[in-house]
């Protein structure tokens, strides 16, 4: 086996509700700083980005179906997948990326029972109290 395939990362697609897209922005990058792994999901966009809404973004713009097509592809690259179950809401496009993945025998990780969500919600609890967060050291 080669150096570069025993040291090639490992890809996670992160899923779940445009309403928890910060926590995925957090999520993401606490995947990619702590284990080293690629990260690949939804995108945070800017304030000033066009009429963005609070979630529904594809919708909005007229392009959920070829999103979420576009998803499932991007679970086909997947090692893993990361749900971002905040409150364990799961949405209908989320159910059905789960179970694409269950079918692709993907392992699925649940931020409601994972290290990263735990160290997520401790920040964001932090942030909401107006403290210092050592969590995410």
């Amino acid at each position: 086996m080669s150096d570069t395939v025993a040291t090639k990362p490992k890809i996670i697609v992160l899923c779940g509700s445009t309403r928890f897209i910060e926590l995925f922005a957090v999520c993401a990058w606490l995947i990619e700083r702590d284990e080293g792994a690629i990260t690949m999901g939804l995108h945070l966009l800017p304030a000033w980005y066009p009429d963005v809404p609070i979630d529904h973004l594809a919708e909005c713009e007229g392009v959920k179906e070829k999103l979420d097509t576009l998803h499932l592809r991007k679970i086909d690259l997947a090692d893993e997948i990361f749900v971002v179950n905040f409150l364990d809401y799961i949405g209908e496009s989320t159910r059905n990326e789960i179970l694409y993945a269950q079918g692709l025998r993907r392992p699925i990780r649940w931020y409601t029972h994972d290290p990263i969500g735990e160290k997520v919600s401790a920040m964001l609890l932090a942030a909401k109290k107006g403290a210092p967060c050592a969590a995410s050291r």
